[in-house]
């Protein structure tokens, strides 16, 4: 093997002892969290210490159309692509002997391109970091197994089980439930493994073939790495076993939708403390400021987390998912839950945010809200007690409204970066613009002959 490799993490060696690696995968995430890059072979990787892409990746829709950005010629510069070795992990699923690994992404002037989204995450861990902070994330993935399809005119599925039957929904929980599509689970522990990645735990959610994946807590962009990575193996997995894996918000018309929920904690960085905490255990009032910033400024992010039409259908009333930003201790009816813990984990979770969304966008997002409420140092509403189903509703309902708040958002931008917004909004845009041109079969079924 070549020198370059005596750097690799730990599991990318246990996997490559005693094999010949064949080929390197060099990746980043696009604005919609798609997998971009190239693959080479690994001889020619251990060559060259960078390799090029053009800017454009930024500027396309998950339609494959690509947007103009006013005032900018379309003249698709190049991007320096250098590999972060400590990202390196196997592709199990691989025919042949293959690695991942993520690349920094910086333009010709070693400047980070504002655009990518790894380095929208970064910038606003930097933030806190000049706060004297280390913001702290823990993930939770939702998503769904169906059956396979092929004709995207045809609804959505579940998938067969080991059983003979399609998946059953309300069965949250349910043990059988998760063994009955066993061989999918077992590979998704035997890639992360292979991978070296830590699950936390797999749960059967509420919906047919819905999952619960929860990740560790740890560094945000380590964590939003690994969702980047566990989404493509997770879909491998269940291609292995003849159905889809989906992470959309909404994909079975009557059942909940999937969230990717965010725990949030801070900690100081000289200390080691949460700042959630006062001494005596009691919450402190930066943890009352970070909740104030959630409820102040998610509407305009709601864009970022919930990045398609798709997304707003998963926001229903009584549907285990949030319509509103009323906060509450251990409150599973609020879009700001307060989970029961001791007070060196005290953590606020982010329940507003899709499985559909990009996970270093989302994270983020979600991120920048809370620190702009650490530096405006508001105090959030009352806590909200009961039900806040019965409440009204806050949030933006739809993809429209969503981008109209998140344009309007100056302090968001800040945080953000305005070239990354001006890109975002940009492509978005184009995106709804193109869903407006699609007629769905219930306009056809509802409208033909009757209006």
């Amino acid at each position: 093997m070549s020198d370059w490799t005596d750097s690799l993490p730990e599991a990318a060696l246990d996997y490559l002892q005693g094999r010949r690696l064949d080929e390197v995968e060099c990746i980043v995430a696009d604005i919609a969290g798609v997998a971009r890059g190239k693959a080479m072979p690994a001889s020619k990787f251990g060559k060259q210490s960078h390799f090029y892409l053009p800017n454009s990746i930024f500027l396309q829709t998950i339609t494959g159309d690509w947007t103009d950005i006013e005032g900018q010629a379309f003249t698709e510069p190049d991007m320096i692509l250098t590999p972060d070795l400590s990202t390196a992990t196997a592709a199990p699923w691989s025919a042949d002997v293959t690695l991942q690994v993520i690349h920094e992404i910086n333009d010709q002037a070693g400047n980070p391109v504002p655009t990518a989204p790894r380095n929208v995450l970064k910038r606003v861990v930097e933030l806190y970091n000049a706060q004297g902070w280390d913001p702290i994330v823990a993930p939770e993935m939702e998503f769904f197994l169906v059956a396979r399809n092929i004709d995207p005119a045809q609804p959505i599925v579940p998938p067969m089980g080991r059983s003979g039957r399609r998946a059953a929904a309300r069965q949250a929980y349910s043990m059988s439930a998760v063994d009955e599509y066993g061989p999918v689970i077992d590979d998704i522990y035997d890639f992360a493994e292979a991978q070296g990645f830590e699950i936390d735990g797999i749960l059967q959610e509420g919906g047919a073939g819905q999952i619960e994946m929860n990740l560790r807590h740890g560094d945000p962009v380590k964590l939003a790495d690994e969702i980047f990575f566990f989404k493509r193996m997770i879909r491998e997995a269940a291609l292995r076993h003849d159905c889809f894996a989906t992470f959309m918000a909404k994909p079975i018309q009557d059942e909940p939708g999937s969230a990717m929920h965010i725990h949030h904690s801070v900690v100081d960085i000289e200390t080691g403390t949460n700042i959630f905490s006062e001494p005596d255990g009691t919450e402190s009032h930066a943890f009352l400021h970070f909740i104030a910033g959630m409820q102040s400024h998610l509407p305009s992010v709601i864009a970022l987390l919930a990045p398609y039409v798709n997304s707003y259908r998963r926001y229903v009333r009584d549907f285990a998912a949030p319509i509103n930003l009323e906060w509450g201790r251990d409150n599973r009816t609020t879009g700001l839950r307060v989970p029961v813990s001791g007070p060196e984990a005290r953590r606020l979770e982010n329940r507003i945010a899709g499985m559909d969304c990009n996970p270093y966008l989302g994270i983020a997002a979600s991120l920048a809200c809370g620190y702009l409420g650490l530096m405006e140092a508001k105090y959030p509403k009352e806590e909200f007690k009961g039900d806040a189903y019965d409440s009204d509703e806050d949030i933006p309902r739809g993809m429209n409204e969503a981008l109209d708040l998140f344009d309007e958002a100056p302090d968001m931008h800040a945080v953000l970066g305005e070239e990354f917004c001006k890109v975002y909004s940009a492509v978005k845009t184009l995106e709804y613009k193109e869903f407006l041109q699609v007629i769905s079969p219930w306009e056809r079924e509802h409208l033909l002959l009757n209006v």
